[in-house]
């Protein structure tokens, strides 16, 4: 029997992961994330030569977690696994935006990007410094 992943996660889809995880943590994805997540993969560098069409497959991955007793869990596993070390403060900033990306941050929002910050071994400092960051890109 093999134990191999049939399709590892690339660290764009752990990115993707990272920024579905945070829309739907409050149970309700709004427009303004999804605009959010569909413009990062598209413009940022990190994600340039990265299949659109992956997103779905990623997509459905986190919605098929959450519904598991022990899915967020076996998501941060994922990401551990496959997002390399560098990537983690650009993991958190994109969930950071997503989060702020509505104008409000719900109590499920925050309490998932706490647990990215302290799965990701970010920084207290640079984490303030990111959330600051999408604070400021976000305010209206």
């Amino acid at each position: 029997m093999n134990d191999q992943v049939p399709h590892p996660m690339s660290p764009q889809d752990c990115l993707v992961a990272i920024m579905v995880a945070v829309s739907a943590s409050d149970e309700t994805i709004r427009t303004a994330e999804l605009v959010k997540i569909e413009g990062a993969v598209n413009m940022l560098p990190v994600f340039a030569n990265y299949d659109i069409d992956r997103t779905r497959r990623v997509s459905q991955t986190v919605f098929d977690l959450f519904e598991q007793v022990e899915g967020l869990d076996a998501l941060f596993g994922l990401i551990r696994d496959n997002l390399p070390e560098r990537l983690n403060e650009t993991a958190y900033a994109l969930a950071c935006d997503v989060a702020a990306a509505d104008g409000s941050l719900a109590e499920s929002e925050l309490r998932l990007l706490e647990e990215i910050r302290y799965e990701l071994n970010i920084d207290r400092l640079h984490a303030a410094a990111i959330e600051r960051g999408a604070r400021a890109r976000h305010t209206t």
